[in-house]
């Protein structure tokens, strides 16, 4: 059941740690130490002909993000016995563009069979807004989970995307569902949207009834109009954190784009604030931590919650 407003708004008033340690007593008792790993390939680069204001791969701004068609079966199929061998239970193909089309549906198809077939990992894909027979073929092929962020509240869309709408982008998890795939919807700390904001999006993502949550941090990244965006507060980043565990008791909460650069060495802490999962490997556009350090780090946690 859904968290009340009421109930959410008692917990607003609570001081950061105190809501920390309510949101680390909910992971703990209803999650238990688990800690959930994934994996990406920017499959396909730039190009794009949408206009998030975050993201470097918009054909409408001029960033230094490489520009290139679908990878190599080989490259691909490369990356997720890698992801595998680094720890992650899931690797996601992810390709720049508005959405699937006809003529980009079946090599993806392809690959997903293939990596199934070769390597032992759960296939996912961020391929952007689909249709339901587009999906149902996905499936079919061995996908196992949907990745379609919200991005922001449906309240704020339209101040960081204009050309499409927030409710194309819960019709296509909808859709994704209905085809029988897992989801996995999050969105972005950092955009200029308020806390009422960030539990709008929390909300949503719950009545969505979603499977997997990524929580990404801003990085303001040259050439984009997010480009002098100031990082959300330490406090600002943990609270939101901790509102999400409270109000997504049940799903892996996975620390995505961002995490090394606005939490850096309070990164543990949000851990201790209720997330339990990560993307390693690096991001669509940006390099991560090694995977060597990273599995210690989770190793390190794993202990803690013992």
């Amino acid at each position: 059941m859904t968290m009340g407003r009421a109930e959410i708004e008692a917990l607003r008033t609570l001081p950061c740690r105190e809501l920390m340690s309510r949101a680390l007593a909910v992971k703990l008792s209803r999650r238990g130490p688990s800690m959930s790993l994934c994996s990406i390939i920017n499959a396909r680069s730039g190009l794009c002909s949408e206009d998030c204001r975050f993201c470097t791969q918009s054909a409408r701004y001029q960033t230094a993000t490489p520009v290139y068609p679908l990878k190599s079966a080989d490259e691909i199929i490369a990356a997720a016995r890698q992801a595998a061998e680094d720890g992650a239970s899931h690797f996601s193909i992810v390709t720049s563009g508005r959405g699937i089309t006809d003529e980009s549906l079946p090599p993806i198809l392809s690959l997903v069979s293939a990596i199934r077939d070769q390597v032992d990992i759960r296939v996912c894909a961020s391929l952007g807004i689909a249709t339901i027979p587009q999906l149902r073929a996905l499936k079919e092929a061995g996908l196992s989970r949907y990745h379609h962020n919200l991005e922001t509240s449906r309240e704020f869309f339209e101040n960081i995307v204009t050309t499409h709408t927030f409710a194309e982008r819960a019709a296509t998890i909808a859709a994704a569902q209905a085809a029988g795939l897992e989801v996995c919807a999050g969105g972005i700390i950092g955009l200029g949207e308020s806390e009422t904001d960030r539990i709008s999006m929390a909300l949503t993502l719950a009545d969505l009834q979603v499977d997997s949550v990524p929580l990404n941090i801003l990085i303001p990244l040259p050439g984009t109009p997010m480009a002098g965006v100031k990082a959300p507060a330490m406090q600002e980043i943990l609270r939101t954190i901790a509102l999400y565990r409270l109000i997504l008791p049940d799903v892996p909460l996975r620390l995505a784009a961002g995490r090394e650069s606005a939490l850096a060495d309070f990164l543990s802490s949000a851990f201790m604030a209720g997330a339990d999962g990560m993307m390693i490997g690096g991001y669509l556009t940006q390099r991560g931590r090694s995977a060597a350090v990273d599995l210690d780090f989770v190793r390190t946690m794993q202990n803690l919650w013992a």
